[in-house]
């Protein structure tokens, strides 16, 4: 049993898929692949979203290869999907109507790096591991850590955030200037590498976030950032999911610079022990993260443990050694898995909210207590320090009526954050899974003019179709 989507989609006709597909192979020659597991492996999805594969994947290697597909897809009105890792979690990267997949893998160059500027110019491909073991011997590195090995090109598009967003920001605060392939199969390039512009619209932000339904990534520009003098990393448990939150609140309104701060309820604490061989007390726990000097990070840590105690908090431990650092944001990292250990066989679908910091506490707890009255498991965990927090739902997903808890949990999870000024989706971004808040969240006239948006750059909707905005 699967979550039903909407689909009002209409799939290219026969012969035009055929003739598309005829000319592509004539291009790609074995770059072109047709086989079932391979155009199936680049729909998967790690929710309860149905696969939905594309009719052929075509292996990029430049630029021109985007431009190729793009304009052979426009000729015979074949949508085109772009794929990066396929680490999106909102069936970003099903193809509902079918057409051609362009994977990005192979377009992972490094072209050029600005130490002096603190940027870089890069293939939509280049994951973030590999662009940080690139930039470590120049003292650099790029902060946006979404958890899972994301390339660039997908994290711009799905306007990807992660555990140092609360000091770092998010894609949006990163991105200098791109190049999208538009419409006709012709560059846009959106921006320079000047820090700032007031030259035109902010065509750079138009597209950071669109989900590659208005042109696709080709190259990007990107902030680097230099790696701080001393990191130090560490955990503090609290009596209770408020009380960290609270102390969550307290830091980011006293103004410590906190480069990373994560909740994880009991319930994740419990499963991280387990799957990560850690022997943390299995309470609410805070993970947090300091940079800086040697002398303004003992300062932040002292500042903090003196705000968790007034919370409720326990012990405040913390370590400076690079190998106990990655352990413990590798077991952060690791939460989903943790959390599919936990019932083996069944389903898990990884949702996220956010809300103003202010009703952070409410929002959590409220949910906690929704799960017991609907008897569920969902472990959370949350990028609290910017209000965003995630619930891993465990579902049999052969049971239908768990699987309709499950549903009315997500609905419930979704109305309360945004009853409480927030939103359906803080990093997930919108793909098929949460269009139908987006009319509430946004109004209806927010739909109306990203229409228009869509109408006026891809006037034949085959770019990534079936995405964000819902259909009419």
């Amino acid at each position: 049993m699967t979550m039903t989507i909407s689909n009002n989609l209409k799939r290219p006709e026969p012969q035009a898929l055929a003739s598309a597909v005829e000319a592509l192979a004539a291009r790609f020659g074995n770059r072109l692949i047709t086989s079932q597991a391979v155009r199936e492996q680049h729909a998967h999805t790690t929710t309860w979203l149905p696969t939905q594969p594309p009719d052929a994947v075509v292996m990029a290697q430049e630029t021109a290869d985007i431009q190729d597909v793009v304009r052979i897809c426009a000729k015979h009105r074949v949508p085109v999907i772009a794929f990066g890792t396929g680490t999106s979690l909102e069936g970003q990267v099903n193809a509902p109507a079918g057409g051609v997949c362009i994977d990005l893998r192979d377009m992972n160059r490094i072209l050029q790096v600005h130490a002096e500027d603190l940027d870089c110019v890069i293939q939509p491909g280049v994951t973030r591991k590999a662009l940080n073991e690139h930039l470590r011997d120049q003292g650099l590195f790029f902060p946006i850590d979404p958890g899972a090995d994301a390339s660039l090109g997908g994290m711009t598009a799905t306007r990807a955030s992660g555990t140092n967003a609360v000091r770092y920001g998010t894609m949006r605060e990163n991105v200098l200037a791109l190049k999208v392939v538009r419409g006709d199969g012709e560059i846009i390039t959106t921006g320079t590498r000047a820090k700032k512009s007031a030259a035109g619209y902010d065509l750079t932000h138009l597209f950071v976030g669109a989900e590659g339904t208005l042109g696709i990534i080709s190259e990007l520009t990107i902030k680097l950032r230099g790696i701080p003098e001393t990191i130090a990393a560490a955990a503090c448990s609290f009596e209770t999911v408020r009380g960290a939150c609270q102390a969550t609140i307290l830091a980011i309104q006293t103004g410590i610079p906190l480069a990373r701060i994560e909740l994880l309820n009991a319930e994740q604490v419990r499963a991280c022990n387990a799957y990560s061989k850690l022997t943390l007390p299995e309470t609410p726990l805070l993970l947090l993260e300091f940079h800086g000097s040697e002398i303004e990070v003992a300062e932040q840590s002292r500042n903090f443990s003196e705000i968790a105690k007034e919370c409720g908090g326990g012990d405040f431990t913390w370590t400076t050694k690079p190998e106990d650092r990655t352990k413990l944001w590798q077991a952060r990292h690791d939460a989903y898995w943790s959390v599919k250990a936990l019932r083996p066989g069944a389903g898990v679908v990884a949702t996220d909210v956010c809300v103003p910091i202010s009703r952070l506490a409410d929002c959590v707890t409220e949910t906690e207590e929704d799960l017991k009255q609907l008897n569920l498991l969902s472990p959370i965990v949350g990028h609290v320090g910017d209000g965003n927090f995630h619930c891993s739902l465990v579902c049999d997903v052969d049971n239908a009526e768990e699987m309709a808890r499950g549903e009315e949990f997500m609905h419930r999870l979704v109305e309360r954050a945004q009853s409480m000024g927030g939103t359906c989706t803080g990093e997930h971004g919108i793909g098929q899974g949460k269009q139908k808040y987006l009319e509430a969240e946004l109004g209806p006239e927010a739909i109306d003019a990203m229409r228009a948006l869509k109408q006026a750059l891809d006037p034949q909707n085959i770019f990534n179709p079936g995405k964000i905005v819902p259909a009419n």
